[in-house]
């Protein structure tokens, strides 16, 4: 870690154009670590700093505000991915997971299966199912799709009371309340009842509705999600936030959507919501197995994770006081990268996970399941120490 004096260590070294804006970074890592909030110019220029010594000043300042924020212990959650279904009415230009009825590779598991699923995650201390699916048109119960949703998550935590039950995106909501023709708050109402703890802020992508209609022009836009969260709060039902990037978005399309993530954030907050933001995630694009025209737009297979890093420290340093745990994905970036970005603002390795389809399906290289002592002696080797905690961020 730099000292404090590193700024003026680091200017000594350049010239004059690169002292100025190592002044600047210098001024602005003050302003965040202060808890005051960057504005979207001031997130933007730093965004754009393509200088490796400005993005080590960066780097400092963003692990100098996690340490502020949250401290030296890193935690991780014992929990079990289960992705119900791949049989999906959108067609993203991303998604190499979805799958129509009838195709090869194509499933829909059932109650019986998710439930065998779930005792094998208890069975090896998981708290959570996180649970999520593509939009199945014949997952329906009496013809609704409400009342399926409310049966497996009512036979979930009927026979697992313990786990928290973490499921269904605001893409999923969405889809439940149109299949249905019912309201957003009857759904999620509906749900909470049946003992829905906590939704993943999946599906938000990036939060520009330019970059949604390239890359997934079916999915909800930017402002449903929006008050999907936010309603989500107001019933007291705790959200994840995410952001995909390192594809078609530009860095003004990044600040854009950490702005829209912060604003929702204060407006739970500030409303006194029951609920709100429990983490941040970066969720790097994967292009190997993605639909070509996307991949050959990208032009790129795998992260690049000296970006992604840069990214992180960025989105600590913009989101602040409001949201303060950060998570790099090690699906996506391989245990060694997400194990690095604890160095640049993040405080959480995620979870084991026991299985993942999704993110391995499109090509990613990090594996589908991590051991508890995995994620300790990743997170030991910083020195730093290791902590188990459930869903919402309570030490166990």
């Amino acid at each position: 870690m730099l000292s404090t004096d590193a700024a003026g260590t680091l200017r000594a070294r350049h010239g004059e154009k690169s002292i100025t804006d190592l002044t600047v970074i210098q001024k602005l890592g003050e302003q965040a670590l202060g808890l005051a909030d960057l504005t979207p110019a001031q997130g933007l220029r730093l965004l754009q700093c393509q200088d490796p010594t400005g993005r080590e000043l960066i780097r400092h300042y963003g692990d100098r505000l996690r340490q502020k924020l949250v401290g030296e212990t890193v935690t991780y959650v014992v929990n079990r991915n289960i992705n119900f279904t791949n049989i999906c009415e959108q067609h993203c230009n991303f998604c190499a997971f979805r799958r129509d009825e009838g195709d090869e590779g194509a499933y829909w598991l059932n109650e019986a299966q998710i439930l065998v699923k779930a005792q094998d995650a208890v069975a090896q201390g998981a708290t959570e199912i996180c649970m999520q699916g593509g939009l199945n048109l014949q997952a329906k119960q009496n013809g609704s799709s409400l009342d399926y949703y409310v049966q497996l998550i009512t036979r979930l935590k009927t026979q697992f009371p313990q786990l928290h039950l973490h499921a269904f995106s605001p893409q999923e909501i969405q889809f439940i309340a149109r299949e249905d023709g019912v309201s957003y708050t009857k759904v999620l109402q509906a749900l909470k009842n049946a003992g829905l703890d906590s939704l993943p802020g999946t599906a938000a992508e990036v939060l520009v509705d330019r970059v949604r209609r390239i890359i997934c022009p079916e999915k909800i836009d930017s402002q449903t999600w929006l008050d999907i969260v936010s309603l989500a709060h107001q019933l007291g039902l705790p959200t994840t936030s995410t952001l995909m990037a390192g594809h078609i978005e530009t860095p003004a399309e990044i600040i854009t959507h950490l702005d829209r993530l912060r604003q929702c954030q204060q407006t739970s907050i500030h409303q006194g919501y029951p609920a709100r933001i429990t983490e941040f995630i970066l969720l790097p694009f994967v292009g190997e197995s993605a639909p070509a025209m996307l991949r050959k737009r990208v032009g790129r297979d795998q992260p690049d994770l000296e970006q992604c890093l840069y990214l992180m420290a960025i989105a600590r340093l913009y989101l602040g006081q409001w949201i303060i745990n950060h998570q790099p994905s090690w699906v996506k970036l391989g245990l060694a990268g997400a194990t690095k970005a604890l160095q640049w603002g993040c405080n959480d390795l995620g979870g084991t996970l026991m299985e993942e389809h999704i993110t391995t399906m499109a090509g990613a290289k990090g594996g589908t399941c991590l051991s508890e002592s995995q994620l300790q002696t990743a997170i030991e080797s910083l020195n730093r120490s290791a902590r188990q905690r459930n869903t919402l961020y309570q030490l166990i």
